[in-house]
């Protein structure tokens, strides 16, 4: 089974920046896909960003233009850099694997963007 660990989670004014990291304890080059999704209370979670083993990348429309998904294959490692941090992003950050229907979820870093 694939582990995933957040990290990165932090308070930030809004207009800031913070970037997340998910480390896999597998190599993610054997993985399909990797995405980041957030929920926040009392809310569904959702998708925020996802790339893909060739580098592919997709984001959702409330985080173009912010946020940048990327990865280093040699450290194992999905980042997302957050930039121009507003309120309404804040939520718990989750970092998601899919390899052939073998779905893993992370824990989850939290993000609070509040001035």
């Amino acid at each position: 089974q694939v582990q995933l660990v957040e990290s990165g989670g932090n308070w930030v004014q809004p207009g800031g920046s913070l970037r997340l990291s998910c480390s896999a304890s597998v190599s993610i080059v054997s993985l399909t896909v990797m995405r980041w999704y957030r929920q926040a209370p009392g809310k569904q979670r959702d998708f925020v960003a996802t790339i893909t083993r060739d580098g592919g990348t997709g984001y959702a429309n409330s985080v173009k233009g912010r946020f940048t998904i990327s990865r280093d294959d040699a450290k194992n490692t999905v980042y997302l850099q957050m930039d121009n941090l507003r309120p309404e992003d804040t939520a718990t950050y989750y970092c998601y694997s899919n390899t052939g229907g073998d779905v893993n979820w992370g824990q989850g870093t939290q993000v609070t963007v509040s001035s």
